[in-house]
């Protein structure tokens, strides 16, 4: 029996085992795992955009490290789900290749089990939306885009345009997918900018610009209008592609992305805001406070931050983090008083007194030992 997307169990259940079904290589540095649950079930649905959380055995004194996939498949499927995983390389000479990507591909073989929690995080496709939407992505970031493809052409009519940049066509993954997907309907394009074109690629003008995504490009590709832009990719590739949007005027609100560091590191214009030490001059009456004891400030909460972590960056303060998505612990702090409310929930279960600033958001006036 078929389940019903709205009918299909929702949430996390902890970690589950997930079974691989298939495992097919979609480019020279890509490969993709199909998942179903081990004990046969229908799987928790997701949202475009969404990922998993599995345990990968390693040399860890543990015994496993935790590693974040984006789910690139169909949210409709109720009995598959798809993550596609770059195999990384070393950074250096001397250094060791990427333990996770490199254990899957070359470990894992199709009747294998796989321990992973979710489908987790928050940068998904608003399906409320009517504006029309583009999907930016770089490399292996265009995972999380092609699910929401898979959305805006089964389920929506809106305009899309899903746009690529990578280095050629040996490793431009899933490819045929998304253009079957492009076919699907009319208002759906796609335009796909190789850095480095090899011959092949030149010969069968297998792409449509070369070089990098540039304000140019956009400008030929987009007509005056509000979209909806979704972002993600190498954090060099996202600096550049949020600074080009901005500078062509899109407002921030109409940029979501998938990047796991400071929004600084994005936004050069986020600049503390409204800090006073403590004792200095009152909030407004009735606003929510954040009060960061160790460092002697006092902060009026934002409504727009996306979390605790990321007001106290706004803040000019630099907490310790890793993941952003409620998983590494790392950023575990003391909270003295007040009450905050989750919208991810902690992988693990944290002691009395303690929060993750990553996922959590004050419900009230609240004091950090930070």
């Amino acid at each position: 029996m078929t389940l019903d997307i709205d009918q299909r169990p929702q949430g996390k259940a902890g970690f589950r085992g997930l079974r691989v079904a298939a495992k097919i290589v979609e480019s020279n540095l890509i490969t993709s795992f199909h998942l179903e649950a081990a004990d046969g079930t229908a799987l928790p649905a997701f949202r475009p955009g969404q990922f998993l959380v599995f345990k990968i055995p390693s040399g860890d004194p543990k015994g496993q490290v935790l590693r974040n996939y984006s789910l690139s498949g169909s949210p409709d499927d109720p009995r598959h789900y798809r993550i596609s995983v770059k195999r990384e390389p070393s950074a250096g000479r001397g250094l060791p290749v990427g333990l996770s990507s490199n254990y899957l591909h070359d470990k894992v073989c199709v009747g294998d089990v796989l321990m992973a929690d979710g489908p987790r995080g928050e940068f998904v496709l608003d399906e409320a939306s009517n504006r029309p939407v583009v999907l930016l992505s770089g490399g292996v970031g265009l995972t999380p885009m092609v699910a929401m493809l898979h959305a805006l052409a089964d389920r929506s009519t809106r305009r899309t345009l899903f746009l690529h940049g990578c280095e050629n066509g040996e490793v431009h993954a899933l490819r045929a997918e998304v253009d079957g997907l492009i076919g699907r309907r009319p208002g759906l394009s796609a335009h796909y900018c190789y850095r480095a074109p090899s011959p092949g690629d030149l010969a069968e003008n297998n792409f449509h610009s070369e070089g990098f995504i540039t304000r140019e490009v956009m400008q030929s590709l987009l007509c005056l209008d509000d979209y909806d832009f979704y972002l993600c990719g190498p954090p060099p590739f996202m600096q550049a592609m949020y600074q080009t949007l901005r500078g062509l005027g899109v407002a921030k609100d109409r940029i979501a992305y998938e990047f796991f560091g400071p929004a600084t590191l994005l936004d050069t214009e986020v600049k503390p805001k409204m800090v006073a030490p403590t004792g200095g001059a009152a909030p407004a009456v009735g606003a929510i406070t954040v009060e960061f004891r160790k460092s002697g400030l006092v902060a009026e909460w934002d409504s727009a931050a996306q979390s605790l972590l990321s007001f106290a960056e706004d803040q000019g303060l630099k907490p310790d983090f890793s993941c952003r998505a409620g998983i590494c612990g790392t950023c575990t702090s003391r909270i003295i008083s007040g009450d905050v409310a989750y919208f991810e929930d902690p992988l693990e279960d944290l002691a009395q007194g303690e929060l993750l600033l990553c996922c959590s958001r004050p419900k009230t006036a609240i004091v950090l030992d930070l």
